[in-house]
C-alpha cells in the first residue's frame, strides 16, 4: 500500500515522503478500510508542517477524514464490504489517518455509515469542513435563529468551512452574506450569498469606548477568530447567535460582555473532533440531503499523494479555495 509518511527525528523539523508500507505497518485497531478518497484540511497542513504539535509519535500518517469501505472488522458494529466515513476523535493527529490507500481505525465509533446515495468522493468533498458548517447552523437554530430573523454572515466565507456555511444556509432559505479577503465574489455568488463583503471591515479591533455597534446579523459563523470575532459579536441583534469554528486571527477575544449582557448575544463554540458518533451519523445524513454531486466540481478538486506538500504550503497561506479532495491510488 502507498502511504504518505512524516517522520521527524526531533520533532522539530518534519520531513515527508510517498512510501511503500505493509498493512501490517499500520496500528492496531477495530476496523481496516480501503480509502476510496480523503479529504484535505487546515490541520493536515499544520501536521505536515510539523505546527502546532498535532502529531504526537513519528513516522505518521496524516489526514484527519477518510471514506471508503471496511475490509476487517472487529466490531459488530460495522461488516466486510459497509461503507463508512470516518472523522474526527484525533485521527491524523494521535492516530494514523486516511493519506494512505488503506487506514486503520483505533475504534469503531470513529466510523459512521456512509449515506445511501453518497458517493466516497462526495463525502470528502464535504468532509470534515462540511460537517463542521452544519454544526454551526445546528447550534444556531437550536437557539431560535430562523431565516425570519435575519441575515447570516459567513466570515472566512470562502475557504472550506466557510464555502460549506453559505451553501448549507442558503438551502435552508436564509440570506446569506459572505465576508471574504480574496477575490472570490464570483464564486461566492455562486453558492448563493446574497453580497460579499471584503474582510477589511473585521479588521480592525473594537473601539474600547463602542463595545457595541450598530446590529447586522441575526447569527454569524465566524471561521477567524481574533479581533474579527469581538466586531461581529458587537453587530449581532438582541438574543441572537455567532457560531465560533476558526481561530486563524488569533485565539484571544479583545472585546467586552455587553453584547452578552445587554443583547443576549449567544457565544457558541463548535467543536467537531470529539462529536458523539449517534448524533455524528444524523448530521451526516442531513448533510447528504443538501449536498448534490454535481456541486463538486465546482468546491472540490481531486491531487494524489505526492502533492500533498505543495497543498500544505496552499492552505497554510490561505490560497486554497474550496476543498482539496486526497485519491491515495491517483
Amino acid at each position: 500500500m502507498k502511504a504518505f509518511v512524516l517522520d521527524s527525528a526531533d520533532k522539530k523539523s518534519v520531513s515527508t515522503s510517498v512510501k511503500d508500507l505493509s498493512v501490517a505497518d499500520l496500528p492496531a485497531g477495530e476496523l481496516l478500510v480501503e480509502v476510496e478518497a480523503s479529504g484535505f484540511n487546515y490541520k493536515d497542513g499544520m501536521a505536515i508542517r510539523g505546527l502546532g504539535n498535532l502529531v504526537r509519535e513519528y513516522p505518521h500518517v496524516p489526514g484527519i477524514d477518510v471514506a471508503g469501505k471496511v475490509l476487517e472488522s472487529a466490531s459488530d458494529s460495522f461488516k466486510v464490504g459497509d461503507s463508512v466515513i470516518a472523522t474526527g476523535f484525533r485521527l491524523g493527529e494521535w492516530h494514523w489517518g486516511g493519506f494512505a490507500e488503506q487506514v486503520r481505525l483505533p475504534d469503531a465509533s470513529f466510523a459512521v455509515a456512509l449515506p445511501n446515495g453518497f458517493s466516497a468522493r462526495s463525502a470528502m468533498a464535504c468532509g470534515t469542513a462540511a460537517f463542521t458548517a452544519m454544526l454551526a447552523m445546528a447550534r444556531l437554530q437550536e437557539i431560535g435563529i430562523t431565516k425570519e430573523r435575519g441575515k447570516i454572515l459567513v466570515t472566512g466565507a470562502s475557504g472550506g468551512v466557510g464555502s460549506f456555511a453559505v451553501m448549507f444556509f442558503v438551502r435552508e432559505g436564509y440570506e446569506v452574506v459572505a465576508s471574504t479577503g480574496g477575490e472570490h465574489e464570483e464564486y461566492l455568488k455562486k453558492l448563493g450569498a446574497s453580497e460579499v463583503i471584503s474582510r477589511d471591515e473585521f479588521q480592525e479591533p473594537l473601539d474600547p469606548r463602542k463595545p457595541l455597534e450598530k446590529t447586522r446579523w441575526a447569527g454569524v459563523v465566524d471561521s477567524v477568530g481574533g479581533a474579527p470575532l469581538a466586531r461581529v459579536l458587537a453587530q449581532t441583534q438582541a438574543h441572537g447567535g455567532v457560531a465560533s469554528i476558526g481561530l486563524t486571527a488569533g485565539f484571544n477575544l479583545s472585546g467586552t460582555v455587553l453584547p452578552f449582557l445587554l443583547r443576549g448575544v449567544s457565544l457558541l463554540g463548535v467543536d467537531s473532533a470529539m462529536y458523539p458518533a449517534e448524533k455524528r451519523a444524523a448530521l451526516w445524513q442531513n448533510i447528504a440531503a443538501l449536498f448534490r454531486d454535481e456541486d463538486f466540481g465546482e468546491i472540490a478538486h481531486v491531487h494524489g499523494l505526492a502533492e500533498l506538500p505543495q497543498l500544505a504550503d496552499d492552505i497554510l497561506a490561505g490560497k486554497i479555495r474550496g476543498r482539496a479532495v486526497i485519491d491515495p491510488k491517483r
